[in-house]
């Protein structure tokens, strides 16, 4: 057991060491669509005794940064975690802080994407979010719905699960289905992959998770299933146009095969 757990640290070792190696990008390979995990923003804040909601300020300003080098880049679709349907677990006053955030935040961010002719989506269940949010959510989609046909889509996941995303389709499939409208033969990934909140975008092709903590936490469980996955302790505020760069240089390194050989 020893032995392996000391093979399984050594390959990672090997591996972060390649990824810190100096990098050439090749602006003729950028993946069309990359997901952020956005974390750290706390933790961010704590090591600067500053309280959490200043962590989570810095991160709405760092998305801007980002989003607007993903774009000069290449990249068609970005898609962020903001908000997940387990943080309601959370103190109730930084929940409210969070959803002001988003009040005064999100307009300002699709301010940047109507300049650069992005489509702007809000991904998850609406039902719970507080009614002023709601509306300002529909009326910043419809102020970008119309550049929809450039192909270029930012998506904030706000109140957002990949568990809750699949039941929300399988229960459309569902009323379909008993609707008459759709027969059980006639589901297959496709038709499951058409009822997501991202059915208007390709699957992610690298998924970002700053801040050290290396797992997936509920996010694009299905759309996921063939992305390529990048680690890296910065936290979200820190995370630089360079990271970006250096997680995609990491990204276009590897050999996607899908499952062939």
């Amino acid at each position: 057991m020893k032995n392996i757990k000391f093979e399984v640290k050594l390959l990672f070792w090997k591996r972060k060491q390649k990824e810190n190696q100096s990098y050439s990008l090749d602006k003729h390979n950028i993946p069309t669509h990359i997901a952020i995990i956005m974390d750290g923003n706390g933790r961010w804040a704590k090591k600067r005794g500053l309280p959490r909601t200043a962590g989570h300020a810095a991160g709405a300003d760092n998305l801007v940064k980002i989003a607007r080098h993903a774009y000069d880049l290449g990249v068609k679709c970005l898609t962020v975690y903001a908000f997940s349907t387990e943080n309601w677990k959370r103190p109730e006053e930084e929940v409210t802080n969070l959803m002001n955030l988003c009040m005064k935040r999100l307009p300002q961010i699709v301010d940047l994407m109507e300049h650069r002719k992005v489509s702007v989506k809000f991904l998850g269940d609406r039902s719970r979010l507080p009614e002023p949010l709601v509306k300002m959510i529909e009326a910043e989609e419809a102020r970008t719905e119309g550049f929809a046909q450039t192909g270029c889509y930012l998506n904030i996941a706000l109140n957002y699960g990949g568990r809750d995303e699949l039941v929300h389709a399988v229960s459309q499939i569902a009323n379909e289905v008993k609707g008459n409208r759709l027969s059980p033969e006639q589901i297959t990934e496709e038709v499951i992959s058409s009822h997501l909140y991202t059915a208007h975008c390709p699957d992610p092709d690298l998924v970002l998770r700053p801040s050290g903590e290396i797992r997936i936490s509920n996010f694009l469980l299905w759309q996921s299933a063939y992305s390529e996955f990048y680690y890296d302790n910065i936290l979200w505020p820190d995370f630089s146009e360079q990271d970006l760069e250096k997680a995609i240089c990491t990204y276009q390194g590897r050999n996607r095969r899908f499952g062939g050989v």
